[in-house]
């Protein structure tokens, strides 16, 4: 299937675009805003499909929204009748098509334009009205407040919001991507297409996850960024840092035994750590009522010793760095760890809950 996409070079279309090369099956037409139109009958002549990106949402007067809009579709939508193959179409608009402004009024019309071409072809046309859309690629004070929010607390700069209760429905735009080349593969009928992914919150619970992911390198808490809107707002947060922040140091806490690094913690989900060992050098020698710990060598030979504080009854275990083998601490089990290779150990250790100074679980108790 050959896609043509207008306004190639914008937002969503980074993505969208991205998406469908990577699709064996797909080929891609792109025409942008700097195009030549003498090349877009050719363009549509080819494709098979038209998702309709192109548009002007940022205009000094009425004519500008007019002529970007609706007077492009109509260009667009003459052309698609021309070709008299009834060509699906996807089209982008927006959700202020419903106040009474100037970008709002063309918007309208564009739609009216291709809901004409479908009523008259029997063409399908899917038009998204789109809440504001977020994510990687989108350009600082243009296209998403979002995006202007990211890259100013990613660069160090002070960000200040009028209200922060406002409520936002938001669209992450590799769903909308994932959405729009879904329905020109299924081909469902649709009488109100909808991004099926939509999130609801308010400008200041967005704006403090994102200066919670900048804190992060700090505190080392990174929040729960796997499912939903943290996870699309972490994403995006990451894409507007710049090369030279893409890593940072953490602390190294060392002794004579070696050395106790810890990665990461979770809000839910515990921590994550490593720590060295020289030779013949043994840690541990606790034990805990709750925690549950998991250790993996990943460098080294090490023998683990296990004793129940109540039964006395004793277990070991020999590991090392060539086996990988996760070695878990049981409550009610003291236990440490020996070194016994002839080079330097290195264990991670993940706990399932983040060191609390004030209980921290952890008992002294020799073997």
């Amino acid at each position: 299937m050959r896609v043509l996409i207008t306004g190639a070079d914008g937002f969503i279309a980074k993505t969208l675009r991205v998406k469908l090369v990577e699709r064996p099956d797909i080929e891609v037409l792109s025409y942008t805003r700097d195009a030549d139109p003498a090349t877009l009958p050719a363009l549509v002549a080819q494709a098979d499909a038209v998702i309709h990106l192109a548009g002007v949402n940022q205009s000094s007067d009425a004519e500008g929204f007019r002529v970007g809009n609706a007077d492009f579709t109509r260009q667009l939508a003459g052309l698609l009748y021309a070709d008299g193959r009834a060509l699906p179409v996807v089209m982008a608009s927006a959700e202020q098509t419903r106040v009474q402004t100037p970008y709002a009024r063309s918007k309208w019309e564009a739609e009216q334009v291709l809901k004409a071409y479908a009523t008259a072809t029997g063409a399908q046309v899917y038009i998204y009205r789109l809440p504001t859309v977020f994510g990687k690629w989108a350009a600082p004070d243009r296209h998403s407040t979002i995006a202007t929010w990211c890259r100013d607390i990613a660069t160090g700069q002070a960000v200040t919001i009028d209200d922060p209760a406002e409520r936002l429905r938001l669209v992450y735009v590799d769903d909308v991507a994932d959405e729009f080349i879904r329905v020109l593969q299924d081909r469902p009928v649709l009488e109100h297409p909808r991004v099926p992914v939509e999130y609801t919150s308010t400008a200041g619970e967005v704006l403090n996850a994102l200066r919670a992911f900048r804190a992060s390198r700090a505190t080392l808490a990174t929040p729960d960024v796997g499912t939903g809107l943290l996870r699309a707002l972490h994403a995006t947060y990451l894409s507007y840092l710049p090369p030279d922040e893409f890593s940072y140091r953490i602390p190294r806490h060392a002794d004579a035994r070696g050395a106790f690094v810890e990665v990461l913690k979770t809000p839910h989900a515990g921590q994550f750590s490593f720590f060295t060992a020289g030779p013949g050098v043994t840690r541990g020698g606790h034990y805990h009522h709750s925690k549950t710990e998991k250790f993996l060598v990943l460098r080294g030979r090490a023998h683990f010793r296990f004793r129940q504080i109540v039964s006395g009854l004793t277990h070991q275990i020999h590991t090392d760095g060539d086996t990988p083998e996760v070695v878990e601490t049981v409550p009610g089990w003291t236990h440490d760890i020996t070194n016994v290779g002839d080079q330097e150990l290195i264990v991670m250790l993940w706990a399932n809950e983040v060191f609390d100074r004030d209980r921290p679980d952890t008992i002294a108790a020799a073997l």
